[in-house]
C-alpha cells in the first residue's frame, strides 16, 4: 500500500525515532509499504518517520529509480562513518522540488537487522553511502 509521505515542516519529521524491539507482521507490512511508496515516488530511499512512524527503519534501492534490483531494509541501523568528506547534491521525498549540497563522509560501515530480525553488516561508498547517511539522518 502506498503511504502518504510527510512534507516539511511537519513536526513529526523532527521526532527522534525509537528502536524496534521486535519484528512483527505489522513491521514487515510497513517495510513492504515503504518500498512500494519509495518506488511510486521514484525515490532511492525512505525512512519510517517520513511516513509518520517514529521507528528506526529505512528502505533503500540505489539501483533506481529506473531499475529496482537491490531493495534493502535496515532495522535499527548503526553507522560508523570514515574517509574523507564529500559534497553531495541531495533531494528528499519530504521536501519536494528542492535540492541542496550536503557534506557527507565517503565511507560508511552499516550494522542492522534484516526484516527477519537477523543481524547483518555491509560497507558502502558512493551513492549507497550517501543514501544510507541521508536516510539515517531522518531517524535522528
Amino acid at each position: 500500500m502506498i503511504r502518504p509521505v510527510l512534507q516539511y515542516p511537519d513536526p513529526r519529521l523532527a521526532r527522534k525515532a525509537e528502536p524496534i524491539s521486535a519484528i512483527t507482521p505489522a513491521i514487515k507490512e510497513l517495510a513492504a509499504d515503504m518500498l512500494e511508496t519509495m518506488y511510486a515516488r521514484d525515490g532511492i530511499g525512505l525512512a519510517a518517520p517520513q511516513v509518520g512512524e517514529a521507528i528506526r527503519m529505512v528502505v533503500m534501492d540505489v539501483s533506481g529509480p529506473e531499475k529496482r534490483e537491490d531493495p534493502r531494509i535496515l532495522v535499527n541501523p548503526v553507522l560508523t562513518l570514515s574517509g574523507e568528506e564529500v559534497d553531495s547534491e541531495e533531494g528528499c521525498l519530504s521536501v519536494l522540488d528542492y535540492r541542496s549540497t550536503v557534506c557527507r563522509k565517503e565511507l560508511v560501515h552499516v550494522e542492522a537487522l534484516d526484516i527477519d530480525g537477523k543481524p547483518f553488516a555491509f560497507d558502502a561508498d558512493g551513492l549507497l553511502a550517501i543514501c544510507v547517511q541521508h536516510e539515517c539522518d531522518h531517524l535522528e
